[in-house]
């Protein structure tokens, strides 16, 4: 494993030092005077960095977005938040690295979750809805794709593997929460659950850093996962038309609200169950995520996080905060000593 890692440089605070990381995103931007310099966000597998390259002129040779790259800078912090100052910069030569270095991957065992996603399906009692989703995972490009996709480009369950760990965990919810209602139709809403995202595989392209295809930036997964169904359909040739709607509606409508990409709003019991669920997985996921960051950047984790943007709040760690409130405090030690 190279050093630093990410994760690791809250420790080489105020310290100089030389690494290897992905240049995830990279832009050039221009100071007050006018001058260019380098904005980066650096990742590796524990997560990512924001670093700024003052002067464009120790900026060695060319590097795109992407690149695995060597760099030099001092480690501090800004408004918070862990930054590093670059002094130097260059492309890495291949020989330099080792891609499992750069490339998070899901902590979960790949081929359980893929065994854990196929006993659902065998579970199905209704017999189109098995037939339509095993059409996807036994189609050799879906199901190699699926084992590997990321979730998303930088939000929840935003790595290797991500797809498919969000799936199986949706699916579990959504068939938990399902048994406490009568009358939703459970193979349904398992089938939105395992599909909801399915374009996700042509929106995304991944590897060494993540980022949008260009039809997934004209077209958006939603609209490419009803496509990807309809064509799966005519393969199929004799699915039923009203079960062909219900399923293309559970896609459409899973982000549940116009303003956040869903051209349809939940219409049915199940797609509003999804809807629920869904934005409850990559919340709690956000969480997760959030808590491992802070811990990352030497935040104490008894404290609120930074601002989460996309929650639009920071956030407590309720067990870290419950054990710091539970350790005696010195006066107390002394008091408890008299």
């Amino acid at each position: 494993m190279k050093e630093p890692m990410i994760a690791d440089l809250a420790r080489y605070e105020n310290q100089s030092i030389t690494g290897f990381f992905c240049a995830s995103q990279k832009s050039v931007r221009n100071k007050k005077d006018g001058a260019p310099y380098l904005a980066l966000v650096l990742a590796d597998s524990t997560g990512q960095v924001e670093a700024l390259l003052w002067d464009m002129t120790d900026c060695r040779g060319e590097f795109s977005q992407g690149d695995v790259v060597k760099v030099r800078g001092q480690v501090g912090r800004y408004r918070d938040k862990l930054q590093l100052t670059l002094s130097q910069i260059r492309k890495a030569e291949p020989n330099e690295f080792t891609l499992a270095d750069f490339v998070r991957a899901t902590e979960r065992d790949v081929n359980e979750l893929w065994q854990e996603l196929e006993s659902w399906v065998a579970s199905f009692t209704d017999a189109d809805l098995q037939r339509l989703v095993r059409a996807f995972l036994n189609d050799a490009e879906i199901g190699g794709a699926l084992r590997e996709a990321p979730a998303a480009k930088s939000m929840h369950h935003a790595w290797i593997g991500g797809l498919l760990e969000h799936i199986v965990s949706l699916v579990g919810l959504c068939d938990r929460v399902a048994s406490y209602y009568p009358g939703i139709h459970r193979d349904l809403v398992l089938t939105g659950a395992m599909l909801h995202d399915i374009g996700k595989l042509a929106e995304l392209r991944w590897g060494m850093s993540f980022d949008y295809t260009l039809p997934g930036q004209l077209l958006g997964h939603i609209t490419m996962g009803v496509n990807m169904v309809e064509r799966k359909i005519a393969e199929l040739g004799d699915f039923p038309a009203e079960k062909r709607v219900l399923v293309e509606h559970m896609i459409l409508s899973h982000h549940g609200r116009y303003e956040y990409g869903s051209p349809k709003l939940p219409m049915i019991p199940e797609a509003i169950l999804l809807h629920y669920l869904d934005d409850l997985d990559a919340k709690m996921q956000t969480v997760t995520n959030e808590f491992a960051r802070a811990a990352a950047s030497g935040r104490d984790a008894a404290e609120m996080t930074e601002w989460v943007r996309s929650m639009e709040r920071p956030l407590l760690n309720t067990r870290a905060y419950l054990a710091t409130a539970e350790k005696p405090t010195a006066s107390e030690d002394t008091d408890a000593g008299t």
